[in-house]
């Protein structure tokens, strides 16, 4: 009886311990997104087992399954596109093709511009050059004299046009020349600096880094100090830099080990917030908002038209203001992480254009006036990195070059530029200004006919299109055909400058739209009725299966 009695207590014991962990568990996986973004050791699977091929020139030119006069039709117009381009970047091709036997990065960028089994045809043919020369105004020139109206705006940096920060730059090394590289000690321009962060950011304390990365891998490493837990919190498709398992899944060699991916703007995700309480902060990255629970588009994905996006600025701010309710009851540390789109969307950034405080904010890109450089501003009680109790108890963070003396000079140089009357008008309507001007580019799409639709958040705009294609990669070659710029992900991101006037922005539109019309008049986006996305998909798929087995 005994012996019953006490196995039964052994058993309601570990009943009682199994199921509150069981009930958190499965509040966790309900409040990931169902797709492979959302679940991370999911997709590092699925990527494993995915092989490696390449389509011979007939399948290059007829994945769709297009008659065959289309695709003549397409391999002609392949071809005079590959003699333009030889003809016309003959240097900057050269030097990229030399550099790309010694740079990795060159290696990586030009192999992952388009989807893998099109990308040796496509290289072994097409050369693109990867080197400028010049930039001013809203345009650059590479070697061999061509002139772009410049889409990619430097990976974000670029808010104000080139110009502008070659001053900021100027002025920094004149002011920075007499104490040189100094490092140790600090130029005077830094205090200027900090008390210029702390009114932008609202918050107490700041910290100079080298990167955005550097920057974030800070402000996680003190809230994991101060608050004595482990977690953090990323949302479905946000990118917050390399390190660690921030980025989890495909991409990183390590399994998510401290890091959950929540669901964006859902109510389960916020309970887990609530009910856990290993979770030390939350990142939040606003230009999520433009494509929630999606990865940063890029054409090397684009097998077919599934991209989407969209903006809610009503809906996004509701639900910031719910996530900041949630991590002040749960002590929870909320980080912006604006080394993206910082300045673009306010001059106060992502707090003052949604009406949210977050504990800590991470800036970068613009903010060093066109050189390296990476903040973390935040609460007193939370940038502290030792304890007055515990002397060896520390949170250790330091950098050679943090608060360079030429970086810090340029930063104080574009602090000051912010505050230009010329610069302050330039945020005036700055939201309805540049929607309008995704608007007009929209009507005239549809206007040419042709299967394109943009969406935007302010000066960051993504192409979308419209009807089911293997074939829409190939637009961003058009575009730089016909003089514009767009970075190594094509058409996912293009990137304006402030400095652009309705006369650039119309110029480019009417560039886009012959460089879409040149596209379509050439076969590209044929399309047969019984043609769909999920028909590709599952072509592609087909593809798959035969060569791994």
């Amino acid at each position: 009886m005994d012996e019953t009695f006490a196995l039964s207590a052994l058993a309601l014991g570990a009943l009682a311990w199994t199921l509150p962990r069981a009930k958190r568990r499965l509040e966790l996986s309900r409040a990931k997104h169902r797709s492979l973004a959302g679940h991370s050791r999911m997709a590092k699977r699925i990527a494993s087992l995915i092989p490696g091929y390449a389509y011979d020139e007939e399948r290059f030119f007829g994945s769709d399954d297009a008659p065959a006069e289309v695709q003549a039709q397409r391999r002609a117009a392949f071809r005079r596109l590959c003699a333009d381009f030889a003809q016309r970047y003959p240097e900057s091709a050269a030097m990229t093709a030399q550099a790309r036997e010694g740079l990795s990065d060159l290696q990586f960028t030009g192999s992952y511009r388009v989807p893998f089994q099109y990308s040796p045809y496509l290289r072994e043919h097409l050369k693109i050059g990867s080197f400028l020369q010049s930039s001013s105004g809203v345009m650059v020139e590479d070697l061999d004299g061509n002139r772009f109206y410049d889409l990619t705006g430097s990976y974000g940096v670029n808010l104000l046009g080139y110009d502008a920060y070659k001053e900021c730059i100027d002025e920094g090394v004149a002011a920075a020349r007499a104490l040189g590289p100094v490092l140790g000690a600090y130029h005077p321009a830094l205090l200027a600096n900090v008390n210029r962060l702390r009114q932008i950011s609202g918050l107490d304390e700041v910290s100079f880094h080298m990167s955005g990365t550097e920057a974030v891998m800070q402000a996680v490493r003190l809230a994991r100090y101060h608050t004595r837990r482990t977690h953090l919190v990323r949302f479905t498709g946000a990118y917050h830099g390399w390190w660690e398992d921030v980025q989890p899944g495909p991409g990183n060699p390590l399994p998510p080990r401290e890091t959950y991916t929540l669901k964006d703007m859902d109510e389960r995700s916020l309970k887990v917030l609530r009910t856990r309480s290993d979770i030390a902060c939350v990142l939040v990255n606003p230009l999520q908002a433009l494509h929630p629970n999606g990865s940063a588009p890029g054409d090397s994905s684009l097998v077919d038209s599934t991209r989407r996006a969209g903006y809610d600025r009503a809906r996004y701010t509701e639900w910031l203001k719910r996530l900041r309710a949630v991590c002040s009851e749960r002590g929870i540390v909320l980080i912006f992480d604006e080394v993206f789109v910082g300045f673009r969307l306010a001059p106060g950034g992502a707090q003052e254009y949604f009406g949210v405080k977050a504990d800590m904010v991470t800036y970068g890109k613009t903010l060093g006036g066109g050189l390296p450089v990476g903040v973390v501003c935040g609460r007193r009680e939370l940038m502290k990195r030792f304890r007055e109790e515990r002397p060896a108890d520390i949170c250790f963070a330091r950098g050679t070059f943090n608060a360079h003396p030429y970086v810090m000079t340029a930063m104080q140089a574009f602090l000051e530029r912010l505050e230009r009357p010329e610069v302050k008008a330039l945020y005036d309507g700055l939201e309805e200004r540049w929607n309008g001007h995704a608007e007009s580019f929209n009507r005239a799409f549809a206007e040419a006919g042709v299967p394109l639709r943009i969406a935007n958040l302010s000066t960051i705009w993504t192409v979308l299109y419209t009807q089911p294609s293997r074939y829409n990669w190939m637009l961003q070659f058009y575009l730089r055909a016909h003089g514009l710029a767009l970075s190594w992900v094509g058409s996912g991101r293009l990137i304006f400058s402030l400095n652009y006037g309705q006369a650039e922005v119309h110029e480019v539109r009417e560039r886009f739209v012959a460089a879409a019309l040149q596209m379509k008049a050439d076969g590209w986006w044929w399309h047969d009725a019984a043609q769909s996305d999920r028909g590709i998909r599952r072509s592609i798929l087909k593809e798959m299966l035969r060569q791994r087995f």
